[in-house]
């Protein structure tokens, strides 16, 4: 258990990575050093930054909560403190039953544990133990970061509790997040992941109209961004003018991720989207038609309640003829509190949801590799994640970190730097990787 040191662990979305990427900064100012996802956690301290989205995603938090007050009863560990959208929602619950725990925040007080933890001992400011200056732990790789530009979420869908734990949407200042991201470049940040719960809406609570396509315009301007990559899009009035700030600045990346959930008119209506299939097809159409090009990344769900074969069908159809580049699907898990929860059944058996589940990503997994196929032969621009074994590992403009596929490229062609740009010609393919063997040129 080492002394002025604290570990950091992260559950769920990348929007819960950028509030523990904040506390971690806080905290190093203070004197204490800090990891983030360790496999071998040391410290005396433990933050766990919880995620309560779906029923798979608490069970993976609460779990992680027991095995670290497990570590707190052995004495491997002296203070445990809880943070994030599970304890926002369950906080009385979790209190009563996981007693180990020091303290538990919310989504939004968690800077209350600065004061609670206070400084490092014998530390002054930005200074550790033995007089040197803190260096700051990243929750990335260096040369990307995530720019969450708002938090909450207004949309109300039937499933989702996001609202319930985060409450409204609101939106950060322009010049609040533009200074931000010239913050991160002079910091050697090159790659720019924006994020929030619903970006389409960006805007509309403090300027009374989105302005997305404004901000990201300005963001592609400021000297040093290379990538910005889009992250999630809403399919309801979606504000149209994006696509031509995608198409025209060559820095924000040909990749559009946007949740459409279902396309049966049925599924659509009972998870109060707001939107129909018409205006799906018509929004996806519009989308290929003014960035041609972009790669689509979409979340799809399966066994909603009252899904029949015929809707599920339908959803079959919509993927195999619409053809998305990226695609994520689940399983419906009923969340107390929301509509779905408290107006319908759960009455789509969970082998059922499991089969059509399986199914669905099989035909993906078809498309994904025939989508990937077509790439041999091309020379696409790749920025350098990490060496893993034998290969440098980096992605295209159209792969987030993390969700999508990636570059395998031999360590025996030539060095690489992580964090920079190569253009690589794509020599084979797999499901869902690339795989380049020659490295043309550097950029």
């Amino acid at each position: 258990m080492r002394k002025n040191c604290i570990d950091f662990i992260t559950m769920g979305c990348s929007k819960n990575l950028v509030d523990t990427t904040k506390l971690l900064r806080k905290f190093e100012d203070e004197g204490y050093q800090c990891t983030h996802d360790s496999k071998r956690p040391q410290g005396e301290i433990a933050v766990i930054n919880t995620c309560g989205f779906i029923e798979s995603a608490k069970e993976e938090s609460i779990n992680t909560i027991l095995e670290f007050a497990n570590r707190k009863k052995q004495g491997k560990l002296g203070k445990l403190y809880v943070m994030g959208c599970l304890s926002q929602r369950y906080k009385e619950e979790l209190e009563e039953g996981i007693p180990e725990v020091d303290k538990f925040y919310g989504k939004f007080d968690y800077n209350g544990l600065l004061s609670e933890i206070g400084p490092a001992h014998a530390t002054a400011q930005g200074v550790d133990a033995g007089g040197r200056a803190v260096r700051h732990t990243r929750t990335t790789p260096h040369h990307y970061a995530y720019v969450k530009i708002a938090e909450g979420c207004d949309r109300h869908c039937a499933y989702c509790a996001i609202p319930l734990i985060t409450g409204r949407h609101h939106s950060r200042p322009i010049e609040d997040i533009l200074d931000e991201v010239r913050s991160l470049v002079a910091q050697g940040v090159r790659e720019f992941q924006v994020i929030e719960q619903e970006l389409t809406y960006y805007g509309v609570d403090i300027y009374g109209k989105t302005r997305i396509a404004e901000l990201i315009d300005k963001m592609a301007d400021i000297k040093g961004v290379k990538w910005i990559r889009l992250h999630y899009a809403y399919p309801n009035q979606f504000p149209l003018e994006l696509l031509d700030v995608i198409r025209e600045h060559d820095n924000v990346c040909k990749y559009l991720d946007i949740a459409l959930q279902h396309i049966s008119d049925h599924m659509l209506t009972r998870m109060h989207r707001h939107v129909t299939k018409d205006d799906t097809l018509k929004l996806i159409s519009e989308i290929r038609r003014r960035v041609p090009g972009i790669n689509i990344r979409t979340t799809l769900m399966v066994g909603f309640p009252g899904e029949t074969d015929e809707d599920f069908n339908e959803l079959m159809e919509f993927v195999r003829t619409q053809r998305f580049e990226r695609m994520g699907a689940f399983a419906y898990s009923e969340q107390e509190g929301t509509y779905s929860a408290l107006h319908y059944k759960d009455d789509v058996p969970e082998e059922v949801k499991q089969e059509r589940l399986d199914r669905l990503m099989a035909l993906q997994e078809t498309i994904s590799s025939e989508v990937e196929a077509a790439k041999v032969g091309k020379v696409m621009k790749v920025i350098i994640d990490r060496r893993e074994g034998d290969y440098y590992v980096g992605r295209t403009e159209y792969c987030s970190p993390e969700v999508d596929p990636e570059v395998y490229i031999p360590v025996a062609e030539r060095p690489l730097r992580k964090g920079n740009f190569y253009n690589a010609l794509i020599t084979d393919s797999s499901d869902y990787d690339l795989y380049a063997t020659t490295i043309i040129d550097k950029k």
